[in-house]
């Protein structure tokens, strides 16, 4: 006699079908939650607007005369007076208006190039090689960057006075290219981003020091000297106290102390003073737009240790 067992089968449960997460997104772990997503967000459009107002407010501003710019809407063209202005501008700088903006430009890259490889090569040493006077060495940089620059002009108009190089290019890019902060970031960069073994393992191969720095240690730290580089342009391209201690003739001034001397004069053409800040400023956002993509790599490189 047989018996037939009965097998009861449990119905096939449903698998919760999970959403495919972005290459980029953080672990869910990790991820912020809503609230924190939301303020988020409203910092960023907080702080992009905080950025992006004044310089729309300067485009605006460029194109009033003196009478639109008190009567009118700050924040909205009146009758175009764009053409007026240009032609104030010319004519009150002389035609060197375009001068002043390749000197700042001149003066800004030369003391980027040349900063941005003294630093490099200072923080490479500092970070790898052990020599007498290392942690003087480190505590003086660290010391310099507590010292405003402005505390520095005096004393620098007075050695330059005395070697006879005021007024002349080199009074303008000799002090911007020293810059205690980029050599603390190639130091940092350094440590992060240069194998020691790396290292070690060309001079087995018999590469000398110059050859190992130039055709290995750059290329790691190419992120760092960009970083470095923009630093020292736009701290360059923005100083004013220093071009005005050290340079008197027109044809040397940088397009910052060019436009103050236009202000400083008796009712200026306000709306050609904004045209020129306006034109004075475009080459600072087309370096950050092209360069943007190393910035952001640069910023993170010295982060992370390995």
């Amino acid at each position: 006699m047989t018996t037939t067992r009965l097998v009861t089968v449990a119905p096939p449960t449903k698998r919760r079908s999970r959403k495919p997460q972005a290459a980029d997104a953080p672990p869910p772990s990790i991820a912020p939650g809503p609230a924190a997503r939301t303020f988020g967000i409203i910092a960023l459009v907080v702080a992009t607007l905080y950025f992006l107002v004044p310089v729309f407010w300067l485009v605006v501003a460029s194109t009033k005369n003196n009478t639109d710019l008190t009567s009118t809407f700050g924040f909205w063209f009146a009758e175009p007076n764009l053409a007026a202005n240009y032609d104030s501008l010319m004519g009150w700088t002389q035609g060197l208006f375009w001068r002043w903006v390749g000197n700042s430009l001149f003066y800004s890259l030369s003391a980027g190039v040349i900063g941005t490889l003294f630093a490099v090569m200072a923080g490479y040493a500092i970070a790898k090689f052990a020599f007498p006077g290392k942690k003087l060495a480190v505590g003086i940089i660290m010391a310099g960057l507590l010292l405003p620059v402005a505390l520095l002009t005096v004393p620098l108009y007075i050695e330059f006075q005395a070697l006879g190089l005021t007024n002349t290019v080199w009074a303008i890019i000799i002090p911007s290219a020293v810059s205690p902060f980029g050599v603390f970031l190639g130091m940092v960069y350094a440590q992060s981003s240069v194998p020691t073994e790396l290292l070690e393992a060309a001079r087995i191969d018999g590469a000398g020091e110059g050859r190992i720095f130039f055709t290995i240690v750059l290329r790691l730290l190419g992120p760092a000297m960009v970083t470095i580089f923009l630093f020292i342009f736009v701290a360059t391209w923005n100083n004013f106290l220093l071009p005005l201690m050290m340079i008197s003739s027109p044809d040397l001034k940088p397009v910052t102390l060019g436009l103050y001397g236009m202000m400083s004069y008796f009712s200026p053409d306000k709306g050609a003073v904004m045209l020129g800040a306006l034109l004075g400023v475009i080459p600072l956002i087309a370096l950050f737009f092209t360069l943007q993509k190393y910035w952001r790599s640069g910023l993170a490189a010295g982060a992370v240790k390995g």
